[in-house]
């Protein structure tokens, strides 16, 4: 006898107000991943989920069992390559017209100092986003890259030295196609005033600082450079990109944003 049959369904039960709901499901639930690097390894890591879909207008709730099912239905640890798939069985065992699934989790990646050779890790926050509205698919990568960034007006009006900040430039990529995480690092890096390091002997520190110093960026400067690099990459269909500049100087930071949907033209 199946004891869940006689036990009554109140979430399927009829709702009488009519309101349906853009988003209902769990949130922050921690789960093992792995995922594939450039370097063709593999990182083991947490990640943290948030999984949604729409909630029609006549049903009173969803069945939030299923969600923790789908995150334990194949593997101990998912990859990215189940990501997708994950989306699509959530909305067909949820009966549901949209999902929406987040996964973000820390990613490492090694690098060398300049001048010293010294190796060590940084840590990047990302995040995997995946929408389906009536079968249609998106897929985003969003990455958090901490970088340097010095004040040109600084460095203009200033005698000696310029003040400088740690900054998170954030760049939100839909994406048509398969695109590395260290691809978007790589272009982030390599437009700011400097990169920054997990390790750096003296040197090091000799030469990041002057490096910083002769590429003066403002925050506005930042988020146009990336954009221009987005703009002419094939592989992203869309973007945001943000930089945070955490002031050295003030009790407040500076913002910028640019957002382009490439497919409107």
């Amino acid at each position: 006898m199946n004891h869940c049959s006689q036990i009554p369904d109140v979430q399927g039960s009829l709702d009488r107000r009519c309101i349906a709901i853009d988003k209902v499901g769990i949130k922050n639930i921690r789960h093992p991943i792995r995922v594939r690097d450039k370097s063709e390894g593999i990182q083991h890591t947490i990640a943290t989920f948030n999984m949604y879909v729409g909630l029609p207008h006549n049903f009173k709730g969803t069945h939030m069992s299923r969600f923790v099912e789908i995150l334990n239905h194949d593997e101990r640890e998912i990859s990215v390559e189940s990501f997708g798939p994950m989306l699509r069985m959530m909305v067909g065992r949820l009966e549901a017209k949209s999902g929406h699934l987040e996964m973000n989790f820390p990613y490492f990646i090694a690098k060398t100092a300049p001048v010293s050779g010294v190796r060590s890790l940084m840590d990047y926050e990302v995040s995997f986003i995946g929408i389906i509205t009536d079968g249609q698919h998106d897929f985003t990568l969003k990455v958090v890259v901490p970088v340097t960034s010095l004040c040109p007006c600084s460095k203009e009006i200033s005698a000696y030295g310029a003040h400088n900040q740690r900054s998170h430039v954030t760049v939100t990529a839909t994406l048509n196609e398969h695109m590395w995480i260290e691809e978007i690092v790589q272009i982030v890096e390599s437009l700011a005033s400097c990169e920054v390091y997990g390790l750096l002997k003296r040197p090091d520190e000799k030469f990041v600082t002057e490096r910083a110093y002769d590429n003066p960026k403002f925050v506005e400067d930042m988020v146009r450079d990336v954009a221009a690099v987005l703009n002419v990459e094939p592989r992203i269909d869309a973007y945001i990109v943000e930089s945070e500049n955490f002031e050295s100087i003030h009790n407040h930071s500076a913002y910028a944003l640019i957002e382009r949907d490439k497919r409107k033209g």
